[in-house]
């Protein structure tokens, strides 16, 4: 029973013998009456048109026991009686009421859903696995009569209508789950709520096994690095979802050979990464690698970067003259990075050194012969530019002999764990500070994060994690992204951030730190109220540890 019943008419299709019912009609002064079997009275019917709405249906039934629809050629096509609408009415009911309790039984996750008057009126097998009460004897009972009224999600969705779409809570020490809540409206009231749980309990174990294991087996491994020289250049680039393992498989295939190579991908997933990858496994040992960024000269200077120039060729020249890019590139790789940028005019001449590998320096009259190796990259879509004339097509498929597109991080959420823990042992090492404690709710946010700046921006935000994280913890209000641990009244980082960007004076990494340690020291013991204990355990520091910073910091 879940078509749209929309229209009168709608009904008239799950009403039995509608059309029976006409033969009792009779008119009486143009008004319809509906004459019983034994005849002993005319009852007076309500009129309703087929294309009328349910409600119009409905509200026709107040006043008068029979209703007649008229088609669109204004004549009698069903006749509808009070008990007919009940059956339906009912039967609907029941439907819906079946299909509701199948749903619920058949669900494997914790749903609960309350009234207005804060009731049980719903209560899973999954939440009586989660949080271990019956079924029997939750239903029908105020939900803060087995939790506290502090921690109940679903009582903010109640009464302010809160909705909650994977946050990460914990609702027991022993218990991490994932909830959505939804308040239920009707007449534009909410009339219940709805909260539904999933128990990521083994995922968030399974992660700090992961933590404390790739810390370890990052130690082994800088421990065998010692004894092995491995010489393979693809080693540094991290990842073992099949996405990024395919790319580097297509890339060591490149290597057996030097033809021209075009990496695409976005900004921040490591194209440079790659192409030196591509040319140490290729080339000799001592071979050049020269980047040049083409979107970060200007096209005045181009010639002269790419070409070099001889002595007195312009005025400002070096009186020695100057070897160009592709000069320098000579029996090792050209890395033309951001290849998108480049000046149409430029492009030109590049074309031209790649078809026939001679090129003059700019003010030259000496051709000069060279053999090197292209790998150009770009995050622009050449085809696109190509239609607006802003890229030379035959320079396209010059370049375009092999392509290697290198998936953003969004598309291999699997190695965004790895990735994160070899950036956090990086930046703890090279910081001494080491990292002891690595909060579920953090991965959670990382995990569900975009990443639009791929993994540059995953570098720069481990880098910030182990910045802040004094105490060796790392927390979600760390995270750019994240609002975990902030409330309306307390300035974020991001406002920190925001503040100091804004801010010309440089002040000390350390004294930016000690000033950010002040600020969290100071809130915690504003919401403990002052008491140091309390104040030490949710900080995860010992009392002794916490007295040593208040006094550092001039808080004492």
């Amino acid at each position: 029973m879940f078509f749209p019943i929309q229209t009168a008419k709608d009904i008239v299709k799950e009403l039995p013998d509608t059309a029976s019912g006409l033969m009792h009609l009779t008119m009486i002064n143009k008004k319809y009456y509906y004459a019983p079997s034994d005849n002993t009275s005319l009852i007076p019917c309500k009129v309703v048109h087929e294309d009328d709405s349910i409600e119009s249906l409905i509200h026709s039934f107040q006043d008068d026991s029979v209703t007649i629809l008229l088609n669109e050629n204004e004549q009698p096509a069903a006749c509808i009686t009070a008990g007919h609408m009940i059956a339906f009415l009912f039967s609907t009911y029941r439907q819906l009421l079946a299909f509701y309790e199948t749903v619920i039984a058949t669900t494997d996750s914790s749903v609960t859903v309350i009234d207005a008057k804060e009731t049980v009126r719903t209560w899973t097998k999954g939440a009586e696995k989660i949080f271990s009460v019956k079924q029997q004897e939750i239903i029908g009972k105020p939900i803060t009569d087995f939790f506290d009224k502090n921690k109940l999600e679903i009582l903010q969705t109640l009464h302010k209508g809160k909705r909650i779409t994977g946050q990460y809570h914990q609702p027991r020490s022993d218990l991490f789950v994932l909830i959505n809540t939804n308040p239920v409206t009707f007449n534009n009231h909410i009339i219940g709520a709805v909260v539904s749980e999933t128990d990521v309990t083994n995922q968030v174990m399974l992660n700090e096994k992961l933590f404390n294991m790739s810390n370890e087996v990052r130690r082994l491994e800088q421990e065998v690095a010692k004894y092995n020289h491995s010489n393979d250049p693809f080693r540094f680039i991290k990842g073992t979802s099949a996405a990024i393992q395919h790319t580097i498989e297509m890339a060591r295939k490149v290597c057996t050979v030097k033809s021209t190579v075009l990496i695409l991908g976005e900004s921040g997933v490591g194209k440079e990464v790659f192409a030196r990858a591509i040319h140490e496994a290729s080339e000799k040992p001592n071979a050049p690698f020269i980047t040049i960024n083409c979107g970060a000269i200007p096209a005045s200077l181009f010639e002269s970067e790419l070409f070099g120039y001889e002595r007195g060729a312009f005025s400002g020249a070096d009186y020695k003259g100057k070897k160009g890019k592709i000069e320098l590139a000579k029996g090792g790789t050209l890395f033309l990075d951001e290849i998108g940028e480049m000046p149409l005019e430029m492009q030109v001449k590049l074309l031209r050194v790649l078809q026939e590998r001679k090129f003059y320096r700019v003010g030259g009259e000496k051709e000069i012969n060279i053999d090197f190796r292209v790998i150009a990259a770009t995050n622009r879509d050449l085809q696109e530019l190509m239609r607006q004339g802003e890229f030379r097509e035959d320079l396209y498929y010059r370049l375009n002999v092999v392509t290697l597109y290198i998936p953003p991080l969004r598309e291999r959420p699997g190695d965004i764990i790895e990735l994160t823990h070899y950036y956090l042992n990086e930046f703890a090492k090279s910081y001494s500070r080491p990292i002891h404690e690595f909060t579920p709710d953090v991965m959670q946010a990382m995990l569900h994060y975009d990443w639009p700046g791929n993994i540059r921006e995953l570098r720069n935000m481990a880098e910030r994690l182990v910045v802040f994280a004094t105490d060796g913890v790392i927390r979600a209000e760390y995270l750019r992204f994240s609002s975990a641990g902030t409330d309306q009244n307390t300035p974020t980082l991001q406002t920190v951030d925001r503040v100091i960007e804004t801010n010309d004076t440089i002040v000390s990494l350390q004294e930016e730190m000690d000033q950010h340690e002040r600020r969290v020291i100071e809130r915690a013991l504003q919401i403990v109220n002052g008491n140091k204990l309390e104040c030490a355990k949710r900080l995860g520091i010992t009392r002794a540890t916490l007295y040593n910073r208040l006094k550092r910091l001039g808080l004492d």
